[in-house]
């Protein structure tokens, strides 16, 4: 049984289920979502708990196995935790999960909760996954993506009663807030309690939040390249700064926006060959949020601005590698900052 992160409160009022899955890459909401089932459980005579992390090829699961049989004597009910942090449990462990998964059915007196990363989808279709599905409540712990952030912070400021201003202030507010968070929702969650500790609750200003929420963002490399095609230049020009103090490469920087150019550069050839957009996406791999990207951007990028992107791209690889090119930056990420930003502006939505 698949349940969405939203309906978990819903759901743990109507009752328990005995074998929960958690699978994603956001450990704060993976926490919440874990001690939200705990806490439910121990309410209800849960009172006993063992966790077992998979580490490596050689873990030993008769003891996950043996663990799911034995009560102490001074419970009758206890939670099983399973931590499987490399999400490949192995052969060995598929087996052991899908007899873990058949005894948990009907087992009134033990709760298995497994907490594993974010699966792929060739993943989701083993037969240690499928086994804990069927069998079990499975819940995806998705990311809050950027645009999502500052809703998800107005909820987390409304559930300590509090708030900002009504109107476009109010919407500055967030998203200046968004901006310094972005990609570390754990610090985010702390920046909101700090405004629990520092004010009242009640209405919160702009000036109160800029002066509390520190710059705790962090940058993923290829969420860049969404925020590129987005047409966003001002956060382009942030996550550069930020990737940059982080210490990623420069020369992955340069990868993902020189791949991204490229395939712009073979859709729109194989539609001038006379091939529809979602066949050439396709055959260029393009799919997901990405592929809406390249629909809403390619018919504003001319083979004139493309050619144009390209050349770009070949002398900021020879920048990153250490090479001086006439009229261009000496410095890598000076030069990977023009780079985006020229794409990024081709992007924006008039």
């Amino acid at each position: 049984m698949q349940l969405a992160l939203s309906q978990l409160t819903a759901h743990l009022q109507k009752g328990l289920r005995s074998l929960y899955v958690l699978h994603g890459d956001e450990a704060l909401l993976v926490q919440e979502a874990a001690d939200a089932i705990r806490a439910t459980a121990r309410a209800q005579g849960f009172t006993e708990r063992s966790v077992h992390t998979v580490s490596g090829a050689h873990f030993d699961w008769s003891e996950v196995l043996a663990a799911g049989g034995s009560l102490s004597l001074f419970a009758d009910k206890q939670i099983v935790e399973v931590r499987v942090p490399s999400g490949k449990p192995g052969k060995e462990g598929s087996v052991a999960i899908q007899q873990l998964a058949a005894s948990a059915e009907g087992n009134d007196s033990t709760l298995t909760l497994f907490v594993l990363p974010r699966l792929d989808a060739a993943t989701r279709k083993g037969a240690w996954f499928g086994a804990l599905e069927n069998t079990g409540v499975s819940i995806s712990v998705d990311a809050v993506e950027r645009s999502a952030l500052p809703q998800w912070i107005a909820q987390r400021l409304q559930l300590q009663g509090q708030r900002v201003v009504a109107g476009e202030e109010g919407q500055r507010t967030l998203q200046f807030f968004a901006d310094r968070v972005e990609g570390n929702l754990l610090a985010a969650h702390q920046e909101i309690q700090k405004l629990g500790l520092l004010h009242p609750q009640g209405e919160l200003t702009q000036a109160q939040v800029e002066s509390a929420v520190v710059n705790v963002a962090r940058y993923d490399v290829f969420k860049l390249s969404e925020a590129v095609l987005s047409g966003q230049v001002a956060r382009v020009q942030r996550m550069l700064e930020g990737l940059q103090a982080e210490g990623e490469a420069a020369v992955l920087v340069h990868y993902t926006l020189a791949e991204d150019i490229r395939a712009l550069k073979r859709v729109k050839d194989a539609m001038a060959g006379g091939k529809p957009m979602p066949m050439a996406l396709r055959e260029q791999r393009v799919w997901g949020p990405k592929e809406r990207l390249f629909e809403r951007v390619l018919p504003r990028l001319n083979e004139s601005r493309l050619n144009g992107l390209l050349q770009s791209a070949h002398h900021v690889d020879g920048i990153v590698k250490g090479l001086k090119v006439a009229d261009w930056p000496t410095d890598p990420w000076q030069a990977l900052q023009r780079l985006a930003v020229r794409l990024s502006r081709f992007c924006i939505v008039r």
